[in-house]
């Protein structure tokens, strides 16, 4: 009986230490309206995902970059990183503005998802806002971890304060090599 204890208890410690290691490299998703209200007391940068449902890029960058521990626990520890459909219907009050989704057109755009895009729509995108929800720019396209980091980087870094994008990829030398 007491052998039987013991293994259980092991196995139930690998089972506890393995979901607590996925549990580490999952990136912690927040709704745009939880991030806001974080940031009023814990402030961070905003990471904001725009992305669609039928947007094919949009799953591997999922799948690839966000899954990739290193970049997830990046984000974790940087930013309140925001999932966004950009076809979402549900109308969001921000800095005294109701965005919403008029639904004009086939796959229309949700007026947030166009205001954090500046009006180019493409998908996936990449909107990073500072600590006091102003947005700092939007970064279009899908990019693999090794391309993602840098980026995280320079902004959760603050490296844009003080260098341009151009010297700081320049001289950047990342922990993530590309995938063979």
């Amino acid at each position: 009986m007491r052998k039987s204890t013991l293994i259980l208890l092991a196995i139930l410690s690998i089972a506890f230490t393995a979901q607590s290691q996925k549990n580490k490299d999952e990136v912690k998703w927040y709704s745009f309206e939880e991030a806001i209200e974080l940031n009023q007391t814990n402030p961070k940068k905003i990471f904001i995902d725009v992305y669609t449902d039928w947007c094919s890029w949009c799953k591997v960058m999922d799948d690839k970059t966000f899954n990739h521990p290193e970049i997830a626990a990046y984000l974790n520890k940087y930013f309140y990183p925001v999932k966004f459909n950009a076809e979402s219907t549900a109308p969001i009050t921000f800095q005294g503005t109701v965005f919403e989704n008029k639904g004009q057109g086939r796959r229309s755009p949700h007026d947030l998802a166009a205001a954090l895009l500046q009006g180019k729509m493409s998908y996936p995108s990449v909107a990073y806002m500072n600590e006091e929800n102003q947005l700092l720019t939007a970064v279009p396209g899908y990019y693999p971890p090794e391309q993602m980091e840098p980026i995280l980087k320079f902004f959760g870094g603050d490296h844009y304060k003080t260098t341009t994008w151009e010297d700081f990829s320049k001289n950047f030398k990342g922990e993530i090599e590309a995938a063979e």
